[in-house]
């Protein structure tokens, strides 16, 4: 009965992975035609996105927010994160850009991307500091950290959880996976799905975070060109370690979900009736 119930998540598991392949048509946006996320002028995208629900804080606020900088979650690709908390005492999680490329293009895709994008399953920005060569971004907090702790845990050769969780845990990546693909204005390439970008919010709700390699571009086009790899090894998609231009789709996006699931399902031996 295990085995049965066992095969039958894996099988669900790869019909939602096929279901993101599906194209559906949808109205193309902007007046223009296809918009791309580069680096433009800090007044013109501060004017584009002065609707957004996110609160501008100045760097003295950021270092107030995170007790001056002291209590440090993790370290990503163009910045660290810091524990943080608001004035009313709720936590927060805060990215302090480090490095910066193309007048900090990596910022700006994940400012204009996130802040144009709401769901369950997408991580939430809250708030943004832009002075002088100073970036961050503030975002919710998730206790329950990222998926990569879980994965990890095969190496530890245990696992608390039921293939039930991460049959959930699967779905709502891939729920959010199709949200930047189908559900948006435009249609959005996260270029680094991994364990490690995967954040487990209350009940172990996935989120997706970290949209510093993003790109977006019209529904119109089938691909979208770029001049160099982006990702992690392991999850990255076969075609774009090849050639000085790459062409490439969403799909890359699945072929990552489709390598983060391996990792996760490779523990459904060791799952504990814990949780």
């Amino acid at each position: 009965l295990a085995a049965a119930i066992d095969s039958f998540l894996l099988a669900c598991l790869l019909f939602v992975i096929g279901s993101l392949w599906v194209s559906r048509s949808r109205r193309p946006p902007t007046e223009n035609g296809c918009f791309q996320l580069h680096a433009p002028a800090i007044e013109k995208v501060l004017l584009e996105y002065k609707t957004l629900t996110a609160t501008r804080y100045t760097y003295n606020e950021i270092t107030k927010m995170t007790k001056k900088i002291k209590y440090k979650l993790g370290q990503g690709g163009y910045g660290t994160v810091f524990q943080g908390w608001l004035s009313n005492g709720t936590p927060v999680a805060v990215k302090q850009m480090e490095k910066s490329y193309n007048d900090g293009e990596e910022f700006w895709n994940e400012f204009a991307t996130i802040g144009m994008i709401h769901h369950v399953n997408v991580v939430r920005l809250l708030g943004f500091c832009i002075e002088g060569s100073r970036r961050a971004l503030v975002y919710e907090f998730k206790a329950n950290g990222s998926l990569e702790k879980i994965t990890n845990s095969i190496i530890a050769g245990r696992c608390m959880f039921r293939p039930k969780r991460l049959y959930d845990i699967g779905l709502g990546i891939a729920k959010g996976i199709e949200y930047l693909h189908q559900g948006c204005h435009l249609r959005i390439i996260h270029f680094d799905i991994k364990p490690h970008n995967i954040l487990l919010g209350q009940d172990f709700i996935p989120k997706i975070s970290d949209f510093g390699l993003a790109r977006s571009y019209c529904k119109g086009q089938s691909i979208v060109t770029i001049t160099e790899g982006k990702g992690t090894i392991s999850y990255i998609a076969p075609e774009l370690f090849y050639g000085n231009s790459k062409h490439v789709s969403h799909k890359s996006d699945v072929y990552s979900f489709g390598m983060l699931l391996i990792a996760v399902l490779g523990m459904k031996e060791k799952a504990s009736p814990l949780m």
